[in-house]
């Protein structure tokens, strides 16, 4: 890494271009095989995804610096952003959600407390390029980065998560607790899910640069034992209810059904409130004709809602846009990169951005599907026969506020 970075940087759509996040940074420093410790992807996916803790020490070395308490805290002042304060007064939980102001957060007091922000790679470069460290784990299921800050003593309580989590130690030194214990009951009433008991299995005290792995219901707390930053990574583990349910309003907006309910032949019945026997047949034809799908249907849905941008994203069109010719010239000595905000991914043939569908042609396949996976396109890969249709569909994404020209 060239240069610690403190002050929080963001990224905006103008005529100006924008350098790539990983332009900073070489796959020496912090390469894939530092990351898992030395393992493969095979080995820690079949060993410990989903099953047991891995903890790597200087997983990501020099980490410490990349940013601290002064520039969370401006992060967790933005409007843009989802920051939650957690503070302990007698025993008891406390949940505060932001945006904060600044005296307020300065104020605060020496321990007992911890300042979190979501959704950190929208906000800085470095932490998106991060992220995608951790592309080893499908794009589907990767989610965001969040960073807290919590002084001596400074944590959330012993509770878990429904999901996978790498938890990176930034700068200072936390104690990390877990326990495989059966028992998940949390405190009633409480605002975060703080475990009524907790019993500690293991013990670790993280550094900066150091990486604990946790599969998901696993109960753990962390403590900081200095001033504290932790970075982690956490992952989309939609709840089958939220599945269905959103599966259910994607139907429904899709339904046109024809006609409507008749009784021509209808004759009186015995008892006026009781439901018509044709009414009701009527009704489950129509109902079990409309509720049909295929494997097709399922998986354009999850390609729009799983890469539909949460509530609190919005994309900032440029404001002086460049022309079409402009940006060509621009992506083919440059190249271009997706929005730390866009999420692109693919089925088939089937191309979804943002929650939009692209049906793609042969000849562009290749490329989105480049452009999906690694998030950017090297400028060779605009500059051969079929680059001007490519280069049509990316500026309507530059316009949108999708993806912006590298360099």
């Amino acid at each position: 890494m060239n240069k610690p970075v403190n002050k929080p940087v963001k990224k905006t759509s103008s005529d100006s271009s924008t350098s790539h996040p990983a332009a900073s940074f070489t796959e020496a420093d912090y390469s894939l095989e530092k990351l898992l410790g030395g393992m493969s992807v095979e080995k820690f996916l079949a060993e410990h995804w989903h099953k047991k803790p891995l903890l790597v020490r200087q997983a990501l070395p020099n980490f410490g610096a990349w940013l601290d308490r002064a520039g969370l805290s401006e992060l967790a002042c933005l409007d843009n952003s989802e920051g939650r304060l957690v503070r302990f007064k007698r025993g008891q939980c406390q949940l505060e959600y932001g945006p904060f102001e600044p005296e307020a957060l300065d104020a605060l007091p020496k321990n007992n407390w911890s300042l979190l922000v979501s959704g950190v790679n929208h906000l800085l470069p470095e932490a998106d390029w991060l992220l995608h460290r951790f592309d080893f784990i499908p794009a589907a299921r990767l989610d965001d980065l969040m960073v807290s800050f919590a002084p001596p003593g400074g944590g959330v309580g012993p509770h878990f998560d429904s999901y996978d989590v790498f938890l990176i130690q930034g700068q200072g030194r936390r104690r990390w607790e877990i326990s495989a214990q059966d028992d998940l009951t949390t405190v009633e009433g409480a605002p975060l899910r703080i475990l009524k008991e907790f019993r500690v299995d293991e013990s670790w005290e993280l550094e900066p640069g150091d990486m604990l792995y946790l599969p998901p219901q696993l109960a753990h707390n962390g403590v900081a034992l200095t001033d504290c930053m932790t970075w982690s990574v956490g992952f989309r583990a939609p709840k089958a209810e939220e599945i269905v349910g959103q599966f259910l309003t994607f139907l429904q907006d899709r339904l046109e059904l024809p006609g409507m309910y008749a009784d021509p032949t209808l004759q009186r019945q015995k008892h006026v409130a009781e439901i018509p026997a044709a009414m009701l047949t009527w009704a489950d034809k129509t109902i079990r004709a409309a509720a049909r799908w295929d494997k097709s249907d399922v998986a354009d849905f999850l390609g729009r809602y799983l890469s539909e941008p949460k509530s609190h994203v919005y994309f900032d069109p440029p404001e002086r846009p460049k022309s079409l010719a402009a940006f060509t010239k621009a992506i083919r000595k440059n190249g271009v990169a997706l929005d730390s905000r866009s999420q692109m991914l693919f089925h088939g043939d089937a191309f979804y951005i943002n929650g939009e569908r692209l049906e793609a042609s042969p000849a562009l396949r290749g490329m989105l599907t480049n452009l999906a996976d690694k998030r950017y396109l090297m400028p060779g890969d605009c500059t051969h026969e079929q680059g001007a249709e490519m280069i049509a569909l990316l500026h309507v994404w530059y316009r949108a506020g999708y993806l912006f020209p590298a360099g």
